[in-house]
């Protein structure tokens, strides 16, 4: 496969933005997805002006892929949120802006509410030619399956789908490689994440150092032409983080696990 392999700087969440942006290179990525979630991982400021952030990636010799900027979309709040980190997309030029449903921590969530925002946050990314890729995350969205009757529900072609390997075991007991294909027409962002233990257990280690079947996801995505970007995420045991050696040297392990399938 020749999509695009970046690195994800939430898997240096609880270090600074330069020591994630360093961390990538040194581990081999010459893409990046950026974090900007409040309360979580806030390593771009969307109020700040861009030019600055241009600069830097360039200095570290980084695309930018994605911004991954959660937020509630079931409150008011979170939609403008939302829209917002739609348009700081459009000015840079992304092409993707990941989200999920309840933002960050939300499991539970209330469908309606979430129903009654998505409109205006679909009309805003048209309007900027900018996909909106909801994460396979939380209680709504736990599999692809259980996503695919609200994507019909939604049915706008900017609200597209980021899938998370991990997060299907976590929320909805599923194994990514049965379960990814359903999400072929919708995908827009793919996180490889690799697990450990059942269902609620928090054990994200880097592709390879786990049980998520990566060749076989792989290969769904491959044989269903999907071309769009793909990140390494790596959420360890939660906080505290390792130490940022290890944070790196994972991501290190990790590239060259996908890269040995294929990837990149």
């Amino acid at each position: 496969m020749n999509n695009r392999l970046a690195g994800h700087t939430n898997s240096y969440h609880t270090y600074d933005f330069d020591q994630a942006l360093t961390g990538i290179v040194e581990a081999g990525y010459d893409a990046v997805e950026l974090t900007a979630v409040l309360g979580w991982t806030e390593h771009v400021d969307l109020d700040a002006p861009q030019a600055e952030l241009r600069a830097r990636l360039a200095d570290y010799g980084l695309d930018l892929t994605v911004l991954s900027a959660h937020s509630d979309l079931t409150t008011p709040e979170g939609v403008e949120l939302g829209i917002k980190a739609v348009h700081w997309c459009a000015d840079y030029g992304v092409p993707v802006m990941n989200t999920a449903i309840g933002g960050h921590s939300s499991q539970d969530e209330n469908e309606s509410a979430f129903l009654d925002g998505i409109t205006r946050l679909a009309e805003a990314a048209d309007d900027a030619g900018v996909d909106v890729a909801l994460e396979i995350h939380g209680d709504i969205m736990a599999t692809g399956a259980k996503t695919l009757p609200l994507l019909e529900r939604i049915s706008h072609p900017r609200v597209l789908v980021a899938y998370d390997t991990a997060n299907c075991e976590f929320y909805g007991d599923t194994a990514a490689a049965d379960d990814i294909a359903t999400m072929l027409p919708y995908l827009s962002n793919v996180h490889l994440k690799d697990k450990r233990g059942g269902p609620g257990v928090w054990d994200f280690p880097g592709p390879g150092d786990g049980h998520v079947d990566f060749t076989a996801i792989l290969r769904v995505l491959e044989a269903g032409g999907y071309t769009g970007p793909i990140s390494v995420e790596i959420e360890f045991q939660g906080e505290p983080w390792p130490p940022l050696a290890e944070v790196t040297e994972a991501m290190a392990r990790s590239r060259v696990h996908l890269n040995a399938l294929g990837l990149g």
